[in-house]
């Protein structure tokens, strides 16, 4: 017996936003900077190990180039060759692409460029999980929805969404960035959710459970990108799911 995952990941460019600075990972597959409107839905199967990786990226700066912070850090994901068997290496990669993006930004003379970061790692019958900012991950099973990801805001004003506390592009002079991770043990069915706040500021967690709940397979994602847009779209919209199967190879 064995663990398949089979996954499905959209991006969105929204109806105000002139360019999609999100990113996603689903193992070697990223956006390459000319994807500025719609992708997806990318699909595909592969067997539970250390190369199964899935992120999603989204990216800060407006003009500051923060497509090109998050295509930094899918672009350097997707590219690596090997990731470890051990649960260790999320954080130095997340440490890694910080520079790079310290770097770029510094080379270019961009003042202010930055992405989030939401990451899962398949294993042999668990997860590792690592975020940092505010986009997130959700683990459905049994018919609920949990937050498994931690999202990194400060206290903002009242009526206005919270400015982040922490993101990948972070002179480390400056500060030093502590990414969030954990392990999760999955089962036979489960889903996991990746996706932008593009999403979750236009859709609460009660609709992401109900489209879940009815369709297992990227018709959820369809509904929840409509949903999104028809709220008013005020964002790029990415998303990632992951399904759990079990099967005989």
């Amino acid at each position: 017996m064995g663990w398949i995952i089979e996954y499905c990941g959209v991006s969105n460019i929204g109806k105000y936003r002139k360019v999609n600075q999100d990113n996603m990972v689903l193992m070697k597959y990223y956006m390459e900077l000319k994807d500025n409107e719609a992708v997806g839905p990318v699909q595909g199967k592969v067997r539970a190990g250390k190369s199964a990786v899935f992120a999603v990226f989204d990216g800060m700066g407006g003009e500051e180039r923060g497509e090109m912070a998050a295509y930094i850090a899918a672009s350097t994901m997707a590219g690596k060759e090997k990731w470890s068997a051990s649960e260790d290496d999320l954080t130095p990669f997340c440490i890694e692409v910080n520079n790079l993006i310290c770097r770029f930004a510094q080379t270019n003379q961009v003042r202010s460029m930055g992405t989030t970061a939401a990451i899962l790692k398949f294993g042999d019958g668990k997860i590792r999980m690592c975020n940092i900012g505010d986009s997130r991950v959700y683990r459905f099973t049994d018919d609920a929805l949990q937050q498994v990801s931690r999202d990194h805001v400060s206290i903002g004003i009242y009526g206005r969404k919270p400015p982040l506390s922490q993101n990948l592009g972070i002179p480390e002079e400056e500060f030093l960035i502590e990414p969030y991770e954990t392990t999760i043990a999955y089962r036979k069915n489960d889903r996991y959710l990746i996706c932008s706040d593009g999403l979750t500021d236009m859709v609460t967690d009660a609709e992401i459970a109900e489209a879940l709940a009815a369709d297992p397979t990227e018709g959820a994602l369809g509904k929840l990108l409509r949903l999104a847009l028809e709220r008013g779209g005020r964002d790029n919209i990415t998303m990632v799911l992951c399904r759990v199967k079990k099967t005989l190879f």
